[in-house]
């Protein structure tokens, strides 16, 4: 099915509420609204495969733009609302943009960037006067346009490592905008989700990310409700899975600890009887903090792993990870391969690159170079993350490539000494990485955020060091401890350790 079905068969259904405000759209609003914006990208030029950024918080108006955009073939940019000008810019300049849709929220940055020579129209709701993204939209047709077809989404990397990266979108299998994707069948089938209409879905993430934006427009197509959180709130999440009776939801590990962390009697407070479905990925889970949330939600917890990528996904159910505990679950697209340095393939057991063979191969947008680094001789492709296989097929995750520490010659996967810190009562968030040292080339550094700053001290840093140390070998233990009241970390759970890095490779060089 097709929310154009339903704008017609169950037109005053809720679309999307807004978990804070209450503000509310019906699949006929959102099915009108999407036809004016149709008309109007038509009016700008906009043919089928011409791009369009979208920098917009959390809001009604970001799923009629998805589809509008999923009706007139064109290419959906969303952006995250946490880059700079210049990051926005180059991003609206690298996927060829025609046209940014945004909110007054970002006047600031629009401002900057047509400062410096942005020369794309721009459409900004909530302006005043005539200019303004509902007076420009209300004076066209809410009908549909002649010559609809499905379009895409491009969605960049998040840049934690680097510049963001355009993932080249696959052409539609079939234009028809009412086609069925095979998401549909992946969410009905491999996560239960109802196909009867009845879901209530809580999205608490931001709409420019992957997994929200795919997901709740899979509710979308199978008539259900989607309920988006204006910003993620440990307590909120838990309100609104009361107030508005949710049964499926999409998580990842942040949101979890931070609910975790939340006083018992808090924790308590609310009736979560209608959660049938909570799924989670984005980064790799700590165990303690998977089997605390499957004690206490029970076992609806799904786990998957995936990438903007689209060339492959695991899943595993709670009974399965609880007897493979740590695992991301057994390949339900693609073929799994771990593969060595010499790009031949590890044994069972045996840590290596995690390679998908799959039919959905993908390319880097304008970066040759970067494909050809996520792309096997034999064709297979790789999000960058290192991982082994159990004899029974279950995938278990080590870490990313490019957050190696390389201490005196020994390879430091920082994902096992972050784990075990976030799960200390007074750790809130932690990032280990490894900065520059003259004599082991790289020494080990946990930033770390207490639950407290008060806490902060050598007191805390002993207290953490005799816990790491109980757990893990001499040379994993950090050098160095720095206590922060926030990390750089993105909305979707990921940490820019980029700017950790550079911070530290900074102050090296002011040594030097």
């Amino acid at each position: 099915m097709h929310p154009i079905t339903y704008a017609k068969t169950r037109p005053d259904h809720p679309a999307v509420i807004m978990a804070g405000s209450g503000d509310t759209i019906t699949y006929r609003q959102m099915d009108e609204a999407a036809n004016r914006i149709a008309h109007f990208l038509r009016s700008q030029g906009l043919a089928a495969g011409d791009a369009f950024g979208l920098l917009m918080e959390n809001c009604v108006h970001y799923h009629e733009l998805l589809w509008a955009s999923q009706r007139t073939g064109t290419v959906l940019v969303p952006i995250s609302t946490h880059l700079t000008a210049s990051e926005v810019a180059y991003i609206l300049d690298d996927s060829d943009a025609r046209l940014l849709v945004t909110t007054t929220k970002f006047d600031g940055l629009v401002n900057q960037m047509q400062a410096d020579g942005l020369d794309i129209p721009v459409l900004a709701y909530g302006a005043a006067g005539d200019g303004s993204a509902e007076a420009v939209l209300a004076a066209q047709p809410a009908t549909p346009i002649t010559d609809q077809s499905a379009g895409r989404v491009m969605l960049y990397s998040s840049g934690t490592t680097g510049r963001p990266k355009g993932i080249v979108p696959a052409p539609p299998a079939d234009p028809d905008v009412q086609a069925v994707v095979p998401l549909m069948t992946l969410a009905t089938q491999g996560f239960q989700i109802a196909d009867d209409g009845s879901s209530v879905y809580l999205s608490p993430a931001p709409m420019y990310h992957a997994a929200p934006l795919s997901w709740s427009s899979c509710i979308h197509r199978l008539g259900g409700t989607v309920v988006l959180m204006e910003k993620f709130d440990p307590e909120g999440a838990l309100a609104a899975i009361e107030k508005f009776r949710i049964t499926d939801s999409q998580w990842v590990p942040t949101h979890f600890l931070r609910m975790l962390k939340l006083p018992e009697e808090v924790r308590n407070r609310y009736d979560l009887s209608s959660h049938r479905h909570a799924i989670h990925a984005a980064a790799p889970c700590p165990v303690d903090t998977k089997r605390a949330m499957i004690d206490w939600w029970g076992p609806i917890i799904f786990e998957y792993y995936a990438g903007s990528e689209g060339n492959g996904m695991t899943m595993v159910a709670s009974p399965d990870w609880m007897t493979h505990q740590g695992t991301v679950g057994r390949a339900i697209l693609g073929t799994l391969h771990i593969c060595k340095d010499d790009d031949e393939e590890a044994a069972v057991g045996e840590e290596g690159v995690v390679f998908f063979e799959s039919p959905y191969p993908f390319a880097y947008h304008k970066d040759e170079d970067k494909t050809a680094d996520a792309t096997h001789p034999r064709g297979w492709t790789t999000l960058g993350d290192i991982g082994k296989l159990d004899e029974d097929g279950f995938l278990y995750l080590t870490d990313r490539r490019s957050n190696m520490i390389i201490s005196g010659g020994v390879n430091i996967y920082p994902q096992e000494i972050e784990n075990l810190l976030v799960t200390h009562e007074k750790v809130l968030d932690a990032a280990v990485i490894g900065a520059p040292d003259p004599d082991m080339g790289e020494k080990v550094v946990a930033v770390v955020q207490p639950v407290d700053m008060d806490l902060a001290g050598d007191a805390l840093e002993q207290e953490l060091m005799a816990h790491l140390a109980a757990n893990l070998s001499r040379l994993k233990l950090p050098r160095l401890f720095d206590f922060r009241p926030e990390l750089p970390r993105e909305a979707n759970g990921k940490l820019y350790k980029r700017k950790l890095k550079e911070e530290y490779k900074a102050a090296a060089l002011k040594e030097a």
